[in-house]
């Protein structure tokens, strides 16, 4: 019987980057390592294998693809690690039986492009069937549509590859949009709505020097319509999060609806005031005006986009407002109302950008790395037993971070109380200390204060049965196997 295993090399115990990360997880040696037994019945050989390996197994870091890294401590009390490709037990976990036939032979990838993150359990049961007959009915649209354009082969062929040469060089960016970053519009609809207005007016920028160089027409078009599809792209799926936080009675088609109305009314405003201006004599000739009057109106535009997203008042908690909330509760012991808390929030910051800075799904052999890596794993699953992830802080980063490593029960409350923990951990945390005895203290202010700090959410108007804070899926920890 043969394994691979794998023991990590002490280097560094923690990366803060993506990249120093990845270097850090190829830090391993493979060792293949065999071992007979005579005269014992495969089945009964398989079953002692098993057997032996439980004994030593700690905990299991299970990984989206399917696959598992099982930590086992030895006889000598040194921490290895096993890869197991393809894990039983996490393969049970994953939906239903018709969407396992239906999707078997994709791979990991493909499915993860096209399907909604945590698929089947994240979607209602006719979610699969729906899309599968949907999809070929837009082809068959489609394949209409570009043949109407004309009867002759050539007229078809010439609007075939102008489609391919420009529009569907869009159509690509809306491809990759919806499937790469389909799972960020639900946390924050308002930063990506915003953002979406960016990058259409850098795609009217194209448009527009498209006079300056009538040469390069087709490229610069181009460009301007893969810009704008991406703008498309980040845009209708935010949008549809806010129209369904305004259908308070669950009448989200009639807001729907009633939404048209208002765009088409404000569309057809828009084209009026367009033709008055480009009516206006010599305007059109002279292009340093026209683009001058380009850019006031588009940066009016996106003056008033910001404005109209910062009025809006979201009672869920999403990780900005968790942030605002959480350290206003550990300062204070308060919680501001979702009002104050909107009116807060950074529409525009990156979540990477704010402090303190939290990682989440950090592999566990970068937060337990070194020599006394046993030490570390021992202390943190004592420390940790009663919660559903694992929290460290980065001692090597010259800022305050932290890393976070979830269980596979972990859940949204499990996030928000990893970051009250950070938060705390951040105002309290003393250098000459022992981190470990910080670590518990930080847990003991937790258990005492958070049962108040949700308490004083749902009093404050917030709805704390929609905590859209999500559980990365790429890596968990499975203490049971």
């Amino acid at each position: 019987m043969s394994y691979a295993l794998q023991l990590s090399v002490p280097a560094r115990t923690f990366e803060s980057s993506n990249s120093n990360r990845k270097r850090a997880r190829a830090c391993q040696l493979q060792m293949p390592c065999s071992y007979t037994q005579p005269n014992i019945p495969e089945q009964e050989e398989a079953d002692t294998g098993r057997v032996q390996d439980q004994s030593h197994v700690i905990l299991v870091e299970r990984y989206g693809n399917g696959s598992a890294k099982r930590f086992i401590l030895d006889d000598e009390w040194q921490v290895q690690t096993l890869l197991v490709e393809h894990d039983s037990a996490d393969n049970r976990l994953q939906g239903s039986h018709f969407s396992d036939m239906t999707l078997s032979f994709l791979p990991n990838a493909v499915k993860d492009f096209i399907l909604p993150a945590g698929f089947p359990g994240s979607v209602s049961d006719d979610y699969l069937q729906y899309m599968l007959l949907q999809f070929p009915t837009n082809v068959t649209a489609w394949a209409v549509g570009i043949d109407s354009f004309s009867g002759t082969t050539a007229a078809v062929s010439a609007a075939t590859i102008k489609w391919v040469s420009k529009d569907g060089i869009g159509a690509v960016g809306r491809l990759f949009i919806g499937g790469r970053f389909g799972n960020l519009f639900d946390d924050d609809p308002k930063q990506w709505r915003m953002y979406a207005d960016f990058i259409g007016s850098a795609g009217s920028i194209f448009d527009l020097t498209t006079q300056v160089y009538p040469a390069y027409f087709l490229p610069l078009a181009s460009l301007g319509n893969l810009t704008k599809a991406v703008a498309r792209g980040l845009k209708d799926p935010s949008f549809r999060v806010i129209q369904n936080h305004f259908a308070i009675s669950g009448n989200l088609g009639e807001v729907a609806a009633k939404e048209e109305v208002w765009e088409v009314s404000a569309q057809l405003l828009g084209l009026a005031l367009g033709i008055l201006i480009l009516d206006t004599p010599g305007l059109v000739r002279l292009y340093p005006v026209l683009a001058l009057t380009w850019t006031s109106m588009r940066l009016l535009h996106l003056w008033l986009r910001y404005q109209s997203l910062s009025v809006l008042r979201f009672n869920s908690i999403n990780l900005k407002r968790a942030r605002i909330v959480v350290k206003s509760h550990v300062l204070y012991s308060t919680v501001p109302g979702f009002d104050d808390c909107n009116k807060e929030e950074n529409i525009l910051l990156w979540e990477k950008f704010m402090k303190p800075r939290i990682i989440f799904g950090v592999p566990l052999e970068e937060m337990v790395g070194g020599e006394k890596s046993v030490f570390r794993l021992k202390t943190l699953l004592r420390i940790y037993s009663k919660e559903k992830y694992i929290l460290i802080v980065n001692q090597l980063g010259r800022d305050f971070e932290v890393f976070v490593s979830f269980k596979v029960e972990a859940t949204s409350m499990s996030v928000l109380r990893s970051v009250w923990q950070t938060y705390w951990l951040y105002e309290k945390l003393e250098s000459s200390v022992n981190l470990f005895d910080q670590l518990s203290q930080s847990l003991s202010e937790m258990e005492g204060r958070f049962e108040d700090f949700i308490q004083q959410l749902e009093k404050a108007g917030w709805d704390t049965h929609q905590i859209n804070l999500k559980v990365p899926k790429e890596i968990s920890i499975d203490e049971s196997s």
